[in-house]
């Protein structure tokens, strides 16, 4: 489905002979490949095609250069492996490219890139109102006594974060918003990313999609911790267990107007309405008219999954005893969904003088 949408929007550039496809954090490489094998067919899309992943992770590259069934050209060495660093994917032809930052990835051509759940693990800052002002909160060696190494402090005056960030982010805030707050979580790095791609979308042409679980305001503290798909204490297994946070969208959309180029935000929108607007229904039922009972049940199961959403609770921020969900809400986390439907939002980057990109328009009016 994000095929789709990435050739609506090359097709409302006037369809380039040439493009850049650039994937932030494409994990095992699933994506790109459904991306790639759903627009085989769309030769003069195809044909144009450069693809450009920004991964770090030198294992993750091996994953995503088999994925892609990638055939080679250079390679680096980690450890006894020797890893792509660019290769042509097959069958599709389509060259791909490797980079350790965004900031590697050429921006002389029209592009597409496309963040979906990247947001949610970059490093974020947490802000706590006290009677001394907003302190920072801060990783500390716990006591003797403790059954955890570490433990979260508050600073005991100003940091570097908290006076270039707090600030910052209230004062584009609504008064009747910022007046209650209690707390407040920044990514600098997620605002720095966005205001990038809008520079990037702005100078060369294109669009960037942002997907991932968050909401349009600030969290007061979403950072949790994730070891083998269940949550655990934030700073109970350093090292082991994955951070994430939820992604505040209305600091994505600051972090694209704060550098005052020629680009805009559409969205954030619901995922449902993403995927119902690219047609994700009529290909549900093309898939089930081809499909036995087990491969039905499947795929049923997979729409659900997709576009659904239900009441259920979600984990601790801190990974304490309580109930799944109680010491979230009291942080002003929402619950998650039964479901990514409403629980992930999307938010698309285009020049400001580009067409609203399809999925977008309902938002706009």
């Amino acid at each position: 489905m994000i095929g789709i949408w990435c050739l609506t929007v090359w097709q409302q550039l006037g369809s380039p002979s040439k493009m850049r496809l650039v994937e932030l954090g494409p994990g095992r490489g699933t994506l790109m490949a459904d991306l790639l094998r759903g627009a085989a067919p769309f030769k003069p899309f195809m044909s144009g095609l450069d693809i450009h992943l920004v991964e770090v992770s030198k294992f993750l590259r091996l994953q995503q250069w088999e994925k892609l069934q990638c055939q080679g050209a250079q390679k680096i060495t980690a450890g006894s492996t020797e890893i792509q660093q660019w290769g042509t994917s097959m069958p599709s032809a389509v060259q791909v490219h490797w980079h350790r930052s965004l900031d590697e990835v050429p921006d002389d051509l029209p592009t597409i890139y496309i963040a979906h759940e990247f947001l949610d693990a970059l490093p974020v800052h947490q802000f706590q109102k006290t009677e001394r002002g907003w302190c920072e909160r801060l990783v500390d060696i716990a006591s003797d006594d403790s059954p955890l190494h570490f433990r979260l402090v508050l600073a005991p005056g100003p940091t570097p974060a908290s006076e270039l960030l707090v600030d910052r982010r209230l004062d584009a805030l609504p008064f009747d918003q910022k007046a209650v707050m209690k707390g407040l979580e920044v990514s600098p790095q997620a605002m720095a990313t966005a205001g990038q791609l809008g520079r990037r979308v702005s100078a060369s042409a294109g669009a960037a999609l942002l997907i991932d679980y968050g909401r349009n305001r600030p969290y007061p503290a979403s950072l949790q911790a994730i070891r083998q798909h269940k949550f655990c204490g934030l700073l109970e297994q350093p090292g082991r267990a994955d951070l994430s946070a939820h992604v505040d969208f209305s600091a994505i959309r600051q972090g694209v107007t704060d550098l005052q180029a020629p680009a805009t935000c559409h969205g954030p929108i619901s995922q449902r309405q993403l995927l119902q607007s690219l047609g994700i229904e009529a290909r549900l039922q093309s898939l089930l008219e081809h499909a036995d009972a087990e491969q039905a049940d499947m795929l049923q199961k997979g729409y659900l999954r997709l576009i659904g959403g239900g009441a259920s609770a979600t984990a601790s921020v801190q990974g304490g005893s309580k109930q799944k969900g109680q010491k979230a809400q009291e942080e002003g986390v929402e619950p998650a969904e039964e479901g990514m439907g409403l629980t992930y939002q999307a938010m698309a980057i285009t020049a400001e003088s580009a067409p609203v990109p399809v999925a977008f328009e309902k938002q706009e009016q």
